[in-house]
């Protein structure tokens, strides 16, 4: 600061009212422009989001690790899952993530209640999706079917598949097996067959040689009594595949309601504090703190829900959806 001749003061020859000096109302001290504080957020909003993709990436390596080594485990226990409350949940989130970018577009222009209205439609959508998940986790304490060393399941897992249609695709099934003939071969074929494998001991004794003719026609040297023993087994397999039949139940089911437990709990949390966030910025928009010069909050909480949605796009096919 210098002290002029008639007295005023100046700032190192810069002006106190300058325009091109005057600081936003909602620009930080340590930033220059706005522009400035809103590329340095969204980075910060990124590294944040990574290390949330990271946490949840361990879990998908766990679900990987899991699966490969227990695949009868994962095939089993994903019948105990509704997979109509899965893509219930699944279009709900869908659906907020559109109305939250909405409800970021509206904070960019200046429109307070279009964004109030879209931001409380997506704290709707995540109310809903945990009132889902409350009635899968209810149902899931009910049935017992609890990680550890507490599972015991009271029943087994339910078909999905109506009586008719699975007695329409066994009838399809059933005319897709072989005709096995039963017919067994000629005795006069059949020493034809076995008589160029005998030979003669020195004092005239006929024994079977160590290598014997392969039969002629191979259905026909086969046993009927085996064929149609083969046959009722195949009809069975197929009857239980075409009505859905849950499989005998494996060792260590409780590694699934782990890792679903786990996963799943975990992201309920990150939905519950995305919520939350929302409802924050909601009211910071109904006080009409949002417009074209400032909406950083939205945006960067409009990113941290989209992640979550993502993450479930992830989730609902490996938990809900297994082959």
């Amino acid at each position: 600061m210098t002290t002029t001749a008639t007295g005023a003061s100046e700032h190192d020859g810069h002006d106190e009212h300058d325009p091109a000096h005057e600081h936003h109302k909602f620009l930080a001290h340590h930033f220059d422009t706005p522009v400035q504080q809103f590329d340095s957020g969204k980075l910060g909003t990124w590294l944040f989001l990574t290390t949330e993709i990271l946490l949840f990436s361990g879990l998908f390596c766990a679900y990987a690790v899991y699966r490969a080594n227990h695949p009868q485990v994962f095939e089993f226990a994903h019948q105990y899952l509704d997979k109509r409350l899965g893509a219930l949940n699944t279009i709900v989130l869908i659906f907020s993530s559109f109305t939250m970018a909405w409800g970021v577009r509206a904070a960019q222009l200046g429109k307070k209640n279009l964004c109030v209205t879209l931001l409380a439609i997506t704290i709707a959508c995540g109310a809903v999706f945990m009132c889902v998940k409350y009635v899968e986790y209810k149902a899931k304490w009910q049935e017992k079917l609890f990680p550890g060393a507490n599972y015991n399941p009271t029943e087994m897992p339910k078909t999905d598949i109506s009586e008719e249609k699975a007695a329409g695709k066994l009838a399809a099934d059933e005319a897709k097996l072989p005709e096995v003939a039963t017919t067994p071969a000629p005795a006069a074929d059949l020493m034809k067959t076995v008589a160029p494998a005998m030979n003669t001991a020195p004092d005239g004794h006929i024994f079977e040689g160590s290598s014997i003719a392969r039969a002629p026609v191979g259905p026909h040297s086969l046993n009927p009594d085996w064929v149609a023993s083969e046959n009722s087994r195949l009809r069975r397999e197929e009857a239980s595949v075409a009505r859905h039949e849950p499989m005998d139940e494996p060792n260590n089911v409780q590694i699934f309601f782990s890792i679903y437990f786990m996963m799943t709990g975990l992201h309920g949390i990150h939905v519950l504090a995305g919520m939350c966030l929302i409802f924050w910025v909601l009211l910071r928009a109904n006080r009409g703190e949002f417009g074209p010069e400032y909406f950083s909050p939205v945006d960067f909480v409009g990113l941290y829900w989209h992640v979550v949605d993502l993450v479930w796009i992830f989730l609902f096919p490996l938990l809900y959806l297994i082959t």
